[in-house]
């Protein structure tokens, strides 16, 4: 190895030094994301330059070593001291197998630790990192990094021709990282570019796909130092470097996946493919081939179709289109993209958003037809503060030390509110995400009315009004923050106690419901006795008022038979005893058993016995009627 290929490994090196500090220092100065990511990786390319540099140096330092033993040789003749093959002798050579046996796969083994931790530091860096471009150092960043970008493809060109055509395998590293450092400087400048052009997240973009590529070169990393244990050791082999990236040099040269298809055809049909004049004439071709597809993508994105029940927007450099800002459904033409861009939006379709609560994207095994019972969650659900008017009873006003639970209570609520856009640009344009904006103002209007709402009544008779209120009041903060949104729909449905309190709740229900049934029993009851006592009384009362009737009646019916008993006395006293005596008596026996004895020539002494000596089963006897011969 020659003084020339160190110089160039040397200048690489220093090239990608000089860029590293200078790259880090612009993409500070002008908040590009995308440039301190794309730093990293010539902070890996300088690593890996000056690794391969080194071991050029080894190298070096045993082709000289042998130069001179052998001229030692020559001129002193055979000896036992050149002819050993000791490694006492050979001391260059014994620092390079040293290198290679043990430095080189140490050195790829904390390659490949850093570059997984700087992929997935940076990753997370980038997650909570907002695009803060500065606009007047934007164009200052941008130039130096196309600066930079050609340094790079001038030096990484130059040293990969100088290694392809002298098979120099250690310059190949560095080389690499040149090229991809040449085209990661050209992107940051893209991706500065777009922001410039309105596309504020474009270098946040950039860094994160940056990102994802260190990811997989730190993966193939890992994958090249497995593989390596299992690499078959065959002597006086010259082996690819351990630290060298393949994807590094596919990204850098994009260009080898044409010969390594050409000797992959090769290979495959049994000869040489890569000769053939239509292989030729595609590889010649390519270049045009790729650009007349790009021309007939671009050609393609002038024509969109919006779908039935959806409205576009128009944007062209990102702002509305003067005369066409919304699109209807139908077939439209227009600029090509990135001149011209379309957001569509299912301005028909009744969205939902849900307040209070977020369903389980996994499903928890209830169907829409199935009845959830309060105790069963019904996903992530929120709790909100409800007042609670229940008046205090006399047991807690007697005792106003003892601390007394405040007039609150949580509820949770399952509310969906549905929604139509109904002005687009406004819905759009006004405010950043108007979804988010929407889910806020429900949450807030739905948190105001539980406050000024009663428990029992919210979960009760009142939530077809509280719905419409909610509905109302929602739909007239829209229209203060010109959401462009109409507000069909707010349900109250999924009102319940929080999960884990329900057992309890419905207990209190429980209670409750049977203290007003037993208070209903009871009045009930007060009505039925009421009711009573009021029919009874009636009765005695008109009981009492018909037999002092007759009392005056039968007294004022004596006091006139005996007023005119005492003429008919007075005229035959002997008749009048014997008359009343009979009346009476036949009065006294009206119910008694009378006999009737019909005789004649007789004098009979009758005598009055007036107690009844025969038994009542004797006097009921029936008697058989006589039976008849035949």
């Amino acid at each position: 190895m020659d003084r020339n290929i160190q110089q160039n490994g040397l200048v690489n090196l220093l090239a990608l030094l000089g860029v590293s500090v200078a790259g880090f220092a612009v993409a500070r100065y002008a908040g590009s994301l995308a440039g301190q990511v794309s730093v990293v990786f010539v902070a890996f390319g300088v690593l890996v330059a000056f690794v391969s540099w080194f071991q050029m140096r080894l190298e070096e330092r045993e082709r000289l070593e042998k130069l001179e033993l052998d001229e030692m040789a020559r001129s002193k003749g055979s000896s036992t001291l050149f002819e050993s093959k000791d490694a006492e002798i050979f001391p260059a050579q014994r620092s390079r197998e040293q290198f290679e046996r043990f430095f080189v796969p140490g050195f790829t083994a904390l390659l490949f630790l850093v570059q997984a931790g700087s992929a997935y530091f940076l990753w997370r860096w980038l997650a909570g990192q907002m695009p803060d471009l500065k606009a007047s150092h934007s164009t200052v960043a941008m130039s130096l990094f196309s600066l930079f970008a050609l340094v790079f493809f001038l030096l990484g060109r130059f040293s990969v021709t100088i290694a392809r055509l002298e098979n120099h395998r250690l310059l190949r590293p560095g080389a690499s990282y040149l090229l991809l450092g040449a085209y990661l400087c050209f992107a940051t400048a893209v991706g500065i570019a777009a922001v410039k052009a309105e596309f504020p997240r474009a270098d946040l973009y950039v860094a994160q796909g940056l990102c994802v590529v260190l990811g997989l070169i730190a993966l193939e990393t890992l994958v090249t130092l497995i593989l390596e244990i299992y690499r078959p050791r065959v002597k006086g082999k010259v082996v690819r470097p351990l630290y060298e990236s393949r994807l590094v040099g596919l990204l850098g040269q994009p260009e080898g996946l044409i010969t390594t298809a050409a000797q992959a055809l090769d290979y495959q049909f049994g000869f040489k493919v890569s000769e053939t004049w239509f292989y030729r004439f595609f590889e010649k071709a390519l270049g045009w081939l790729i650009l007349l597809q790009l021309g007939v993508l671009l050609l393609s994105s002038c024509f969109v179709a919006i779908e039935a029940g959806e409205q576009a927007l128009l944007e062209r450099f990102g702002r509305p289109v003067d005369g066409r800002p919304i699109l209807h459904p139908g077939l439209h033409v227009k600029w090509p993209w990135p001149v011209d861009k379309v957001y569509r939006y299912h301005t028909d379709q009744v969205q939902t958003l849900n307040v209070g609560f977020a369903p389980d994207d996994d499903g928890d095994g209830h169907s829409e037809s199935k009845t959830i019972l309060w105790t069963v969650g019904h996903g992530k659900e929120d709790n909100f503060l409800v007042a609670n008017r229940e008046q205090p009873t006399i047991e807690d006003v007697s005792r106003p030390g003892e601390r007394r639970a405040p007039p609150v209570s949580l509820l949770t609520v399952n509310i969906p509110v549905q929604f139509q856009i109904r002005d687009l640009p406004a819905w759009a344009y006004n405010h950043k995400d108007a979804s988010n904006l929407l889910h806020q103002i429900a949450t807030r209007e739905v948190v105001r009315h539980l406050v000024s709402a009663d428990l029992n009544e919210i979960m009760s008779h009142t939530r077809l009004e509280a719905a419409q209120t909610l509905r109302d009041r929602i739909q007239a903060a829209a229209e203060s923050y010109k959401l462009g949104a109409n507000i069909l729909f707010v349900g109250l449905q999924g009102i319940h106690p929080p999960v884990k309190v329900a057992p309890e709740y419905e207990k209190v229900v429980g209670a409750i419901h049977q203290k007003r049934a037993k208070i209903l029993s009871a009045e009930a009851d007060s009505i039925r006795t009421n009711a009573l006592a009021g029919a009874q009384s009636f009765s005695i009362t008109n009981h009492a008022e018909a037999q002092r009737t007759r009392l005056e009646v039968a007294a004022l019916s004596r006091a006139a038979a005996f007023t005119n008993q005492i003429p008919a006395f007075s005229a035959a006293p002997s008749v009048y005893q014997e008359r009343v005596y009979f009346d009476s008596f036949a009065r006294a026996t009206a119910k008694a058993r009378k006999y009737v004895l019909l005789t004649t020539n007789t004098q009979d002494v009758i005598i009055f016995d007036l107690q009844d000596k025969i038994g009542e089963d004797l006097l009921r006897l029936t008697v058989p009627p006589p039976k008849t011969q035949n």
